[in-house]
């Protein structure tokens, strides 16, 4: 099997394609959080009782007028918990539809009209603002619908697109997207607040989303073989690696996919990991507001660098999973549980330290930056062991785990918003812990169960091909 230059090739194209498609779905996301600070009144966002232990104002260099002609909200904690929560619950329903719909149409189309979708709604967001909180919430939810195919679909694609020697190279390239989404949406996000005003946050983000998606219907196919300007090594070489690995039945075999073990070790490493990934996503900002007392500019910088380390970590991990997969002929599963490991232990040790630093800024965002880019190990780690087990199911295995996934971004801010009524430094501590504990649960759970092969059920007339 000669491999073909990773340099201009259709399926490097591909990666870097669904890069830009994974960043503009974060910063749709995410961009919410951030502009929220500035769509409800002060006095609102922070109870009247600020206790004497909270840190001391932190002195801004920066004087710039700031914009004030955006429309303020009185939303309550518990309100600005449920905006924040909506989008989950749009999010889970599409999941396991958008990994089998993935497998029947294609993962090209599903991706498009994914992100597609989550721009129209977007750019919809001020309007519905405006219309009530109700309306909010629903458009969030919408939006979280589109986003639900985007990864099963993904993954989908990338199972008749990634040579199994590559797989953590490709998809880390395609995933980071996400985390680089993050990084520069919030600051992004904040400086439009400060300097324009937060609907623009919502309009420019949106428009960015509708451009991609022409790009992504001209230039890319399903498969290689409908690929309009892949070279015939290319073609050959991605369909060769594959041959052994992928099934022939129709049928989704349901039963012993649910009865799988390896696949609920997948499922526990990632709503474990999920946990602290969405709860701080959803509430950093409030942290570094509330406790730490950054305005919303050094905050957008700040609370953007811990995404910034985990976009780093997913990158150089996924060029060192393959690397020891390749040319240092460790197993499989062996890489697969020890980046799984060090992405959910580590992250927890520096979590907790978070929370017991007091008032030092400077070491508070080193943890959670930290504690954030350990976490890029996971990618190469649980997040793509579905195309290990089952590489022809891997888009409706993604839709399986992700589900239980989305759960935590349901719950996780919702608790965290009751644990923290009174913010004090205490009650963020116990946010900490919880997250903490739950990533230790699931490093373990993975690091027993998991497998590095494709399983019986997963290949066509269950016979066993080892890789």
């Amino acid at each position: 099997l000669v491999s073909v230059p990773a340099c201009c090739s259709a399926r490097y194209n591909l990666a870097l394609l669904a890069c830009f498609g994974f960043f503009l779905l974060y910063a749709l996301r995410v961009n919410l959080s951030v502009a929220l600070v500035d769509m409800v009144e002060p006095n609102t966002s922070l109870a009247k009782n600020v206790t004497s232990n909270v840190c001391p104002e932190h002195s801004s260099t920066i004087n710039v007028p700031r914009n004030t002609t955006g429309v303020k909200y009185s939303w309550d904690a518990d309100t600005q918990g449920w905006i924040l929560g909506s989008f989950f619950y749009g999010y889970i329903v599409t999941q396991i539809p958008g990994g089998y719909l993935a497998s029947k149409i294609g993962g090209k189309l599903l991706l498009g009209f994914g992100i597609f979708g989550t721009s129209v709604f977007t750019l919809l967001t001020p309007l519905a603002a405006n219309l009530g909180v109700g309306y909010l919430i629903a458009v969030r939810a919408l939006e979280g619908l589109g986003e639900g195919v985007t990864f099963p679909a993904m993954h989908s694609m990338w199972s008749s697109w990634a040579p199994p020697l590559e797989r953590s190279k490709l998809l880390s390239i395609s995933y980071a997207g996400a985390q680089l989404g993050t990084v520069v949406s919030l600051p992004l996000s904040g400086l439009i607040c400060y300097y324009m005003n937060w609907v623009y946050v919502f309009y420019i983000f949106g428009a960015l989303g509708v451009l991609w998606w022409f790009f992504w219907m001209f230039l890319v196919s399903d498969t290689p073989e409908t690929h309009r300007s892949i070279s015939h090594a290319e073609r050959e070489y991605i369909l060769s690696s594959l041959k052994d690995q992928l099934s022939t039945q129709k049928s989704v075999p349901w039963r012993p996919m649910l009865e799988s073990l390896p696949l609920w070790a997948i499922v526990v490493a990632h709503f474990s990991y999920n946990w602290t990934f969405y709860t701080l996503l959803t509430l950093l900002p409030t942290y570094m507001k509330e406790i730490l007392r950054f305005d919303a500019q050094e905050n957008g910088f700040l609370s953007a660098l811990p995404y910034f380390g985990c976009w780093l970590c997913i990158i150089l991990s996924g060029q060192i999973a393959d690397y020891l997969r390749e040319k240092q002929n460790f197993s499989t599963v062996c890489v697969r549980k020890c980046f799984t490991l060090i992405g959910m232990i580590g992250p927890a040790v520096f979590l907790v330290a978070a929370g017991f630093i007091g008032c030092n800024y400077a070491l508070a965002v080193a943890f959670v930056t930290i504690s954030t880019t350990l976490g890029g190990f996971c990618t190469s780690g649980y997040s793509i062991n579905h195309l290990d087990i089952a590489p022809s199911y891997a888009g409706i295995l993604l839709g399986i785990t992700n589900s239980f996934a989305t759960i935590p971004g349901m719950v996780g801010p919702v608790i965290a918003k009751n644990l923290t009524h009174n913010n004090t430094v205490g009650e963020w501590q116990m946010v900490f812990y919880i997250a903490a504990s739950i990533n230790l649960f699931g490093a373990i759970f993975f690091a027993l169960f998991a497998s590095g092969e494709v399983q019986d059920w997963a290949v066509s007339g269950y016979q066993l091909h080892r890789n």
